[in-house]
């Protein structure tokens, strides 16, 4: 168990946008990262880093979070980039099996990077069961879009998801 506090810290006006994970990246927080994407990529910023190198671990949702944004951003004219930097052994692993280098710039090396103004933390908002699930279900899907292989890996979670949220 991580003696971090997951946070996210962003620096959300520079070019490109930043988003460093401290601890563990997750459903339980992945929600203020997609609504952060979202928000940037509408107001125009189409190139973003993500530092893993505070990150001790993630699970599905967070990465078909990231998946979502780096679809979003490929359909960009033009196209936008995410880079994912800095990424433990563990965590590429997670990264290249669910096919999300197809989708981003993967650096497992010792990318330089800084915060060009004081690192903001994003905060989760409160979210009902419904959301977190309709959350986990999306991601789960950008998961399969990235890689067909992945529907195998995720059917029994995408069924009990659609159940969950009542879509067929």
């Amino acid at each position: 168990m991580s003696a971090i506090k997951p946070v996210f810290l962003v620096d959300a006006y520079s070019d490109p946008v930043i988003i460093r994970i401290e601890g563990r990246a997750s459903f339980q927080n992945s929600g203020c990262v997609r609504d952060f994407f979202e928000q940037r990529i509408n107001e125009g910023h189409a190139r973003f880093v993500v530092d893993f190198q505070r990150c001790d671990s993630m699970d599905s949702t967070f990465l078909g979070v990231l998946a979502g944004a780096g679809l979003r951003l490929r359909r960009l004219n033009p196209p936008g980039s995410l880079v994912l930097a800095r990424i433990a052994p563990r965590n590429l692993e997670l990264i290249r099996n669910l096919g999300l280098h197809h989708l981003a710039t993967v650096d497992a090396g010792d990318f330089q990077m800084g915060f060009g103004q004081p690192a903001q933390p994003l905060t989760e908002p409160a979210r009902s069961a419904l959301t977190d699930a309709r959350l986990a279900l999306e991601a789960h899907e950008n998961l399969v879009m990235t890689d067909e292989a992945n529907r195998e890996k995720f059917q029994d979670v995408l069924a009990f998801l659609k159940n969950k949220v009542g879509r067929k």
